[in-house]
């Protein structure tokens, strides 16, 4: 037995072609695709996040890093040494670790990130360095997205990590160093300064440990998170003598010509105002020696 084909209702048929229209507009109205990055652009990019939806950002070129030669960086030769042979590792396609810097403030950190990647492009090696802020790091995944299938290795670099209480994007931090179906990207690596050792502040462990059913369960989940970072570099304070070695590197390199007692003079004071002997005061005593003796310096 045949069937009859079942009649098209002609009204419904009269709308067929304005809901055409419809879709069409709609359509057009429609955001275009991203455009996949161009990672030939630079060195170095700047993660823009949009929300904190999957591929919500773009990657700013960085045409010219905020750095300072690596030989420059003194009191800090070992992890210097360190970091700059786990990066090259990663460049040249080998295992390599998660870093977390932690310590003193102002003694190089970031400043040693930057330098250790402008030290591997230096012998040759494409490594590109992609700076991510604090508060997106919920956008990691995105991110991560982007650059699993680029032709290219990647340094995650976030400066000034910390999570305080009520904050819970440590979480997808967590997931993404080594969690998750996935995993990290075998071509990206994250590394990241902090002032603190476990990235979480004391009130918010404590509060943790003071609010669970199992108190030890919920403060190692916390510190946990700077488990994921397989290798921990401290940065200490350093002694009035790397202070002055500091100075010196800086005179040196930017030829400001001072005689070596009165600029040590110089920067004892200097630091004695500002009550601390760090890599930040002797950068900054530096300008503003080079500032005074009317020179120029460029990094």
């Amino acid at each position: 037995m045949t069937r009859t084909p079942p009649m098209i209702d002609e009204n419904a048929a009269a709308l067929l072609p304005l809901l055409q229209r419809i879709a069409d507009a709609l359509e057009r109205m429609a955001p275009p695709a991203a455009a996949a990055p161009d990672f030939t652009k630079a060195e170095a990019f700047l993660w823009q996040a949009k929300g904190s939806e999957p591929g919500g950002g773009v990657l700013q070129p960085v045409l010219r890093v905020n750095r300072i030669p690596l030989g420059l960086l003194k009191g800090i030769d070992h992890i210097r040494d360190l970091l700059v042979e786990n990066t090259r590792r990663f460049a040249q396609g080998f295992p390599a670790n998660n870093v977390l810097l932690w310590g003193a403030r102002g003694m190089g950190k970031s400043s040693l990130v930057k330098a250790a990647h402008g030290a591997i492009l230096e012998e040759g090696m494409p490594l590109k360095l992609i700076e991510i802020h604090r508060e997106d790091i919920e956008t990691l995944p995105g991110l991560m997205n982007l650059l699993r299938d680029a032709p290219f290795r990647f340094i995650l670099y976030c400066d000034d990590l910390s999570f305080d209480a009520g904050e819970s994007s440590y979480k997808a931090l967590k997931a993404v160093l080594d969690g998750g179906i996935e995993g990290r990207p075998e071509n990206v690596l994250f590394y990241a300064t902090s002032n603190r050792r476990h990235l979480l502040s004391r009130d918010m462990i404590e509060n943790e440990r003071s609010t669970a059913i199992t108190p030890s369960e919920a403060v190692e989940e916390k510190v946990s998170l700077s488990d994921r970072f397989g290798l921990w570099l401290g940065v200490h304070k350093c002694s009035q003598e790397e202070y002055l070695s500091m100075i010196d590197a800086y005179a040196a390199y930017f030829g400001l010509g001072m005689p070596q007692a009165a600029l040590h003079h110089a920067a004892l004071e200097w630091a004695t105002t500002r009550g601390a002997r760090a890599g930040r005061v002797a950068w900054q005593f530096t300008q503003d020696l080079a500032g005074r003796l009317g020179k120029q310096i460029q990094t």
